[in-house]
């Protein structure tokens, strides 16, 4: 323990002198230090995890160190940190340890909730809406834009702001709002879906959080340019036409427009207007609108046609009314590896969805039906689940099952035999999901 001590104190103490004070926080499943993700290969995968437990455990949301750190300052904290363990508020122990020990050099803060005037709020109820206020405000932008309105980008950057802090934090309820294909307005809802599974992919890359603002506001905007596209086209249930289809590829033009017609013109408006041009051109360059030379398409193109592939196939887009099931689109999508889509950013993709995607209806060897509700890092094949149906197909108060537990004796007492249609079977996601 002296040694790890030691070697800390080595490596803290020149960030500390160099920038004054050095913060790692924890945000959602991962720590910052000073807003940089801390990353790791996967042989410490379960170091970490334990290490973001503990911090939970003892309510602990960052760590400051504000001058540099002696041997005995951390062999305090340390002290002050196992024995807060036996107390009823581990975060108050440690406040009142660290005061009473005289130990100046560090400071901690203490995990963040979300919260309200009138007391702490239920996490789902902000998930939804901070869902919904962006669909509305993305309806807004678009009927602006269709009657010649300029907008600003200042409110998309707050809309776009409240949804990243929750991916950080709540990512796998976010997830359970994508889920959910039943709504009537597709575009609008299809346009907050590719934005949060966008930044949902940038976390996963290890961008940091400046960066997936910017990634969440021009894949909010990667359809812009579908406000110019007659309703009659658009909403057209049954297959377009040839003259129809090639109307539809304009929109990748007209959303390069658009975009550069608002206010408050920046960087990324640029950002925006690429991404709005590219994201539906191939990884092989194929696709549309075709150009003479294509350079290397930009990174966040790469993430958003990767996002709104997904979001598209498993949605009942108006002409296409019957939405394929999220393990066939990520296979279908897998063998488009390297042809349509960046393999690279695919094979983190999939890892971030999962074998089983949040929203999948599944059926147990129990002969119980279930909706995957968070994913399982270490085991996959083996996610939450929330148990909807008993073993005779009769609907029951819905309850969580962790299929990575094992019971007395070693073995598992649910396990997935396949995956469900849940259009097939009437389930209404949103009923369980909201």
């Amino acid at each position: 323990v002296t040694s790890a001590i030691e070697k800390f104190v080595s490596m803290i103490n020149p960030l500390i002198e160099a920038d004054g004070a050095v913060t790692l926080d924890v945000v959602g499943e991962f720590f910052h230090l000073d807003e940089v993700r801390v990353k790791y290969s996967m042989e410490y995968l379960l170091n970490f995890d334990f290490l973001m437990r503990e911090f939970k455990r003892h309510l602990i949301g960052s760590i400051g160190f504000i001058r540099p750190v002696t041997l005995s300052d951390m062999q305090a904290f340390l002290k002050v940190f196992l024995s807060s363990s036996f107390s009823s508020d581990p975060y108050e122990a440690i406040s009142e340890g660290l005061l009473l020990g005289g130990i100046q050099s560090l400071n901690v803060g203490v995990l963040k909730k979300i919260k309200e005037e009138e007391g702490e709020l239920d996490i789902r109820k902000t998930v939804k809406k901070t869902y919904f206020n962006a669909v509305s405000f993305t309806r807004g932008v678009m009927n602006k834009i269709k009657s010649g309105e300029r907008i600003s980008m200042k409110k998309a950057k707050r809309v776009v702001e409240s949804m990243v802090d929750l991916i950080l934090d709540q990512e796998e309820l976010l997830f359970g709002m994508t889920a959910i294909k039943d709504y009537d307005e597709y575009t609008y809802h299809h346009s907050v879906n590719v934005s949060i599974l966008s930044v949902a992919l940038g976390q996963r890359l290890g961008l940091p959080k400046r960066a997936l603002m910017e990634l969440g506001l021009v894949a909010l905007f990667h359809d812009i340019g579908k406000t110019e596209i007659p309703p009659e086209i658009l909403n057209k249930p049954s297959k377009f036409t040839d003259a129809e289809w090639e109307t539809m590829k304009k929109h990748p033009v007209i959303g390069v427009r658009s975009i550069l017609k608002m206010k408050g013109f920046d960087a990324t408006s640029i950002r925006a207007a690429i991404v709005a041009f590219e994201h539906h051109i191939h990884h092989d360059h194929t696709g549309y609108p075709r150009v003479d030379k294509v350079e290397e398409l930009d990174l966040y193109s790469r993430i958003v046609s990767i996002a709104d592939q997904y979001d598209g196939m498993t949605s009942a887009r108006v002409y296409s009314r019957v939405p394929m099931p999220q393990d066939k689109a990520l296979k279908l999508m897998l063998e488009r590896s390297g042809v349509q889509l960046d393999p690279l950013l695919m094979k983190f993709f999939v890892n971030m969805i999962g074998v089983y995607p949040i929203g999948t209806l599944v059926m147990l060897d129990t002969k119980e039906l279930g909706i995957v509700y968070g994913s399982n890092i270490m085991l996959p094949d083996r996610p939450r689940v929330m148990v909807i149906t008993d073993n005779t197909g009769k609907k029951v108060q819905g309850f969580m099952a962790d299929l990575s537990e094992k019971a007395a004796g070693g073995r598992y007492p649910r396990s997935i035999v396949k995956t469900l249609d849940h259009n097939k079977y009437k389930i209404n996601l949103a009923e369980y999901v909201l």
